[in-house]
C-alpha cells in the first residue's frame, strides 16, 4: 500500500466524518485505517483549526464546521486534478 501524504490523510479525515454523521473518534480513526497515535496527531490539529467539533449531545460525536466543508471540497478538486493528470 502506497503511503499517504499530510493532505491525503487530512482528506480522509474529513471524509469520512462528512460521510458517516454522528461518528466517535474511535470509529472515524477505524475507517481511516490510522494507528492511534498518526490519528491523534491530524485530528487534534483539524479540532485546534476549527474544521471538525464535537457535538454534545447525549453522546459524543463529530461533525464538520463550515470551514471543515469548505477545506473538503478544495483537497477534493486537488485529488481530481492530480488523479486525471496522473491518467495521462
Amino acid at each position: 500500500m502506497k503511503r499517504r501524504t499530510n493532505w491525503e490523510i487530512i482528506l480522509d479525515i474529513l471524509n469520512e466524518v462528512n460521510a458517516k454523521r454522528k461518528l466517535n473518534k474511535t470509529r472515524i480513526m477505524q475507517g481511516t485505517h490510522l494507528d492511534g497515535r498518526a490519528f491523534q496527531k491530524y485530528f487534534h490539529h483539524l479540532l485546534e483549526e476549527g474544521l471538525i467539533e464535537k457535538n454534545n449531545q447525549d453522546i459524543e460525536f463529530y461533525e464538520l464546521t463550515e470551514d471543515g466543508m469548505r477545506l473538503l471540497n478544495k483537497l477534493r478538486e486537488v485529488d481530481m486534478m492530480i488523479t486525471h493528470s496522473l491518467k495521462h
